[in-house]
């Protein structure tokens, strides 16, 4: 179970900066933002590379590291409220190729948390996925009962990508649990766990709603 949990003073500053309900819009873009960049940063970590030589200016040749699959990566952007945390990736990977999906759950509430929601998908433009060539960043600042996410990931996997990844901000334990069951080899990175579900499928304490808090 590949969880990476990154929880250094910066990341728990910026997510505190992100919870807190009297942070105005630009500052919550721009917290997103910061964390993709962060997370970026912890991902290309667990890339492949390789040692190379290289001749430094004074003549000196040393060993130094090339991380081979950094022009392998794809990022998935679930619309709209991904938007900021690509910002962020693309900082890590700007030779990234991009795809979209604009994804929507009904919403609805029940007397218990919902165990999963009704997505509808309405557009997905995915790039062509090179069989055990390229590692796919799948990014949701929030993954609340997974059930957008595994949606997702289910497109994705049937490319046979090289490894498959998750950015988040938030995710629940809950959506969590769920797509580990389901897709033990995936990559989960994320900077918190959050315990609960409210009855209309928000996480909680959480941070609200990413898309209306980002862009109104």
């Amino acid at each position: 179970m590949p969880l990476f949990l990154l929880s250094d003073p910066l990341e728990l500053h910026i997510l505190t900066q992100l919870r807190n309900k009297n942070t105005d819009q630009i500052n919550f873009r721009k917290g997103l933002v910061r964390l993709g960049r962060l997370i970026g940063y912890a991902v290309a970590n667990t890339l492949d590379y390789e040692i190379i030589d290289v001749e430094t200016p004074l003549g000196v040749k040393t060993k130094g590291v090339k991380i081979s699959d950094l022009e392998n990566v794809i990022i998935i952007n679930i619309l709209r409220a991904a938007t900021p945390l690509v910002e962020g990736l693309l900082k890590a990977f700007p030779a990234a190729r991009q795809g979209v999906v604009t994804a929507k759950r009904r919403e609805t509430e029940e007397k218990e948390p919902p165990k999963e929601m009704e997505v509808d998908i309405f557009y997905e433009k995915i790039p062509y996925i090179r069989e055990s060539i390229d590692n796919v960043i799948i990014a949701d600042p929030m993954i609340a009962t997974a059930s957008t996410m595994i949606k997702v990931i289910d497109k994705v996997i049937k490319n046979k990508p090289k490894r498959v990844y998750i950015a988040s901000v938030i995710t629940s334990q809950y959506g969590l649990k769920r797509i580990f069951e389901l897709y033990p080899d995936i990559y989960l990175f994320t900077i918190s766990i959050d315990p609960e579900l409210n009855t209309k499928g928000y996480i909680l304490p959480g941070l609200g709603d990413a898309g209306d808090r980002s862009f109104g």
